[in-house]
């Protein structure tokens, strides 16, 4: 019978530790539960927006874990600025392919707990998922990855749950097909590279 909100973003917890400026989205049904988290976690140097949208905002925090490995892969691979700037765009394709279909509002992908959460996640130093990402890429095994951290790597159980609902939902989603399968069906990196390049060619929108 309680209120729940959720809080999401570009939102590192060593940069907003800190005091670095930092912007974030407060999730709620009830927009006066919204307004109060948002009165308490507005600092003069950290920003809230609120939104309805709590599924968008959970589904947003979830898939951006997978394109942030993925991320990390290319980097590993030492694939250049070009192909890791379409490896995020074309992540987000599939984010809001996929967040829309779980029922989220195709706005909230385009927001701060979609696009945002999404370029820093994949870009960060601070990234657990996209460190363990560039290990793969330079191949290390998944089993070498899960013995010598002692966090936890949200992308890696993601990736599964998310690859089982797109197929579910009959959602097309290239790039979670293939993190899958290097994490789970033994698929090279670079296979896997190659298997999103040679796609039958489409138009950028639908």
């Amino acid at each position: 019978g309680h209120p729940v909100a959720v809080l999401s973003g570009p939102s590192h917890a060593e940069e907003v530790a800190r005091h670095m400026a930092t912007a974030s989205v407060i999730g709620c049904a009830d927009p006066s539960v919204a307004a109060y988290l948002q009165e308490i976690f507005t600092l003069p140097f950290y920003r809230t927006y609120t939104s309805n949208d709590v599924v968008g905002i959970e589904y947003g925090g979830a898939v951006k874990n997978v394109f942030a490995l993925a991320g990390g892969i290319a980097d590993g691979l030492g694939l250049g600025d070009n192909a890791k700037a379409a490896l995020v765009t074309r992540g987000l394709a599939e984010l809001v392919r996929l967040g829309t279909a779980l029922g989220g509002d195709p706005e909230t992908f385009q927001g701060l707990s979609g696009v945002g959460d999404l370029i820093v996640t994949c870009y960060s130093t601070h990234s657990r998922n996209n460190r363990v990402g560039q290990m793969i890429g330079k191949g290390h095994s998944l089993d070498e990855i899960n013995q010598s951290m002692h966090m936890v790597v949200e992308g890696i159980p993601n990736t599964k749950n998310l690859h089982a609902l797109a197929k579910s939902k009959n959602v097309r989603t290239p790039i979670i097909d293939e993190v899958n399968a290097i994490l789970y069906e033994n698929k090279s990196p670079e296979d896997a590279l190659s298997g999103l390049l040679n796609r039958d060619p489409r138009p950028e929108v639908g």
